[in-house]
């Protein structure tokens, strides 16, 4: 019994690392999407989707089943409650590529406004992240976990400069609508990487046994 509840909880890990690889897919093809206003790749990251949203699904279910067949206490029941809560940070993340995505698609073939070099050096990090929070979990390690708090750092003040950047723009009407959809892509990237955190935060508790805050 012990070795089929350990094989489970390899293949409960599995799964997650499977919808992290998934989500880190999305958030690549919706920046170049972005990036070459390619409207048919953007349309390709909001399908692909339903995809994620069902493994998400089905990694619930299978920790919710563990959990009641298998009734575990300590690390093994944290291994699960931990592998619910990422799974939950790691769709959110794919929801704000689709969002990317639906976000290119509004811009369409308008030259952009302003550089968007910011937003992809955002993005970069945000995925780098994304990439490191996933390797933190699945070897169970604290000192990559505690890099990601850092890193985070570094997209708030990414963040930041672009909004002061598009105040600077002339806010005319022909800007408008895609100073709006800029500002959004900036958002969801900034909370792309506040979700990585909270991941990381769920991995130290994994394997500590305790919360901590990584922001503070």
């Amino acid at each position: 019994m012990r070795g089929k509840f350990q094989y489970d909880l390899k293949t409960l890990q599995q799964k997650l690392i499977e919808l992290g690889n998934l989500t880190e897919t999305a958030l690549i093809q919706a920046i170049e999407a972005f990036q070459t206003k390619n409207v048919d790749q953007a349309l390709e990251v909001i399908e692909r989707d339903s995809q994620i949203d069902m493994l998400e699904e089905e990694i619930n279910d299978f920790a919710i089943l563990l959990i009641a067949k298998q009734q575990p206490v300590a690390i093994d029941l944290r291994r699960i409650v931990v592998a619910i809560k990422i799974a939950t940070d790691v769709e959110r993340i794919a929801d704000y590529a689709v969002n990317i995505a639906k976000a290119t698609i509004r811009i369409g073939e308008q030259p952009f406004v302003m550089g968007i070099d910011k937003l992809v050096r955002m993005h970069q990090i945000a995925l780098d992240m994304v990439s490191l929070g996933l390797k933190a979990y699945n070897e169970e390690d604290v000192a990559l976990a505690r890099k990601i708090s850092d890193m985070d750092d570094e997209v708030d003040e990414l963040y930041g400069q672009i909004m002061r950047d598009l105040l600077q723009l002339e806010h005319s009407q022909e800007n408008f609508s895609q100073m709006n959809m800029l500002s959004l892509i900036a958002r969801y990237l900034e909370r792309t990487a506040d979700h990585v955190t909270n991941m990381a935060e769920h991995v130290v508790y994994l394997v500590k046994g305790r919360h901590y805050d990584l922001n503070s």
